[in-house]
């Protein structure tokens, strides 16, 4: 009899789940995007079935399932999975996580995998207070981030684990898993709804990878559906309430991701601050991470405007340190200054076509050899064999030196071709 009452009590609470949660994934099979990783044959796939998971950290885009991928090795490897949230855990945290990581292992044989959801967040001492326990194997440790690890996570703690990089969730994904969501019995909205045509291709498109955003903005429409006809029919106008998004989507439909960013790129190129600032501002207010904003303005600042005016650079690094520090909304006016700095400056292609020829030389030419004259000569040996000879040194000479930099085959290549400045 208490058999019953727990599993109806179960099915109870498993009923209160979100729907992100009840079709969350439980085998590398239904984890999707991520092929490169967990294919047939692939390095973390081999790992986790070996049963040798190091320490590591997931780097991606939010909704690209790196805790469902967390889980899934836990279970697959029969450990026990302990998350904590690097937004609301501390250093306490830890030590009582490990303290119990300790006992399982000694007391139940069981191994424990750390799971840290946005681990970027956590301060160096925090990050500091792993160390031992992931370099002495009392935990696996596995990390969450949506920012470069390199930047966010200190040097100590990163050669202690390995990165493993995924993949924004596709397009086709993210609508099979939605049409999947409608269609479930056993998990999901059972068959009850209805989504009138397009939508939910047009939800997926605006979910822009993010399969649990995807399937929140689902559930929260179907609840609010209207009853047509005896069926509830999930329409647009529910979809957009339930993003956020109203005016602002990031639909094939209308104001698509990379369509806006083509139209900033082309504005900054066109010497339009008004242009650029209008489109910038469609990104950040429909909700696109500054920091992919600034980095687009970064490499703008070089490839279209170079050395025809190098602060360009130092502007659009700028914007980015404050748009690290600060965040949203308060960046926003750092990454208008620099893109309306980056509109008015005079523009120049001449690098980016410069290292275009340079790359396509080499790809050419892979091995050329370094010139003997200008070859570093630290022995004996290489002295004899004429390493550094003939080597004119600028600095001590008065005038121009005719002096050749380049491999033979290369000789006199001129890569460097500065245009008249134009704005």
């Amino acid at each position: 009899m208490t058999d019953l009452f727990d599993s109806a009590a179960q099915k109870r609470r498993d009923g209160y789940k979100p729907l992100a949660d009840r079709l969350r994934p439980t085998t590398l099979d239904g984890v999707l995007g991520q092929d490169h990783l967990i294919g047939p044959d692939k390095s973390l796939r081999l790992l986790i079935e070996r049963d040798e998971v190091p320490s590591m950290i997931f780097w991606g885009p939010p909704g690209s399932g790196k805790t469902t991928l967390a889980k899934v090795i836990a279970l697959m490897t029969k450990s026990k999975f302990v998350e904590l949230s690097a937004v609301m855990s501390g250093v306490a945290d830890i030590r009582q996580a490990v303290k119990n990581a300790e006992a399982d292992e000694k007391y139940q044989r069981i191994r424990t995998i750390l799971f840290i959801d946005e681990i970027h967040r956590f301060n160096k001492g925090q990050q500091d207070a792993l160390l031992p326990y992931v370099e002495n194997g009392t935990v696996t440790l596995i990390g969450a981030t949506t920012e470069n690890p390199s930047f966010e996570v200190n040097s100590a703690l990163l050669s202690r684990t390995k990165v493993f990089v995924l993949n924004k969730v596709s397009l086709e994904d993210v609508v099979r898993v939605l049409k999947t969501a409608l269609s479930d019995k056993e998990k999901g909205l059972s068959g009850r709804f209805e989504a009138e045509e397009g939508v939910i291709e047009s939800l997926a498109a605006m979910a822009d990878g993010d399969v649990r955003h995807a399937l929140n903005a689902l559930e929260f429409a179907s609840k609010a559906a209207p009853i047509v006809k005896g069926k509830s029919k999930i329409t647009i106008e529910l979809v957009k309430d339930a993003l956020q998004r109203t005016h602002l989507l990031y639909d094939k439909g209308g104001e698509e991701h990379y369509n806006i960013i083509s139209a900033l790129h082309k504005s900054l190129r066109g010497s339009d601050p008004d242009a650029g600032l209008y489109w910038m501002g469609r990104m950040l207010e429909a909700g696109e991470d500054p920091l992919y904003v600034a980095r687009r303005l970064v490499r703008f600042a070089s490839e279209d405007i170079g050395m025809a005016d190098p602060n360009a650079l130092v502007q659009a690094v700028a914007a980015y340190q404050a748009a690290h520090f600060l965040g949203m909304p308060e960046c926003n006016v750092h990454l208008a200054q620099a893109a309306v700095y980056l509109a008015l400056a005079p523009k120049s292609n001449a690098l980016y076509e410069a290292y275009s020829e340079v790359r396509g030389d080499i790809q050419a030419l892979p091995n050329e050899p370094v010139p003997l004259h200008i070859r570093n000569a630290p022995t004996k040996l290489m002295k004899n064999l004429g390493y550094g000879k003939g080597y004119i040194y600028n600095p001590a000479v008065e005038g121009p030196v005719n002096q050749e930099y380049l491999p033979e085959k290369l000789k006199g290549k001129k890569y460097w071709k500065p245009k008249s400045r134009n704005t």
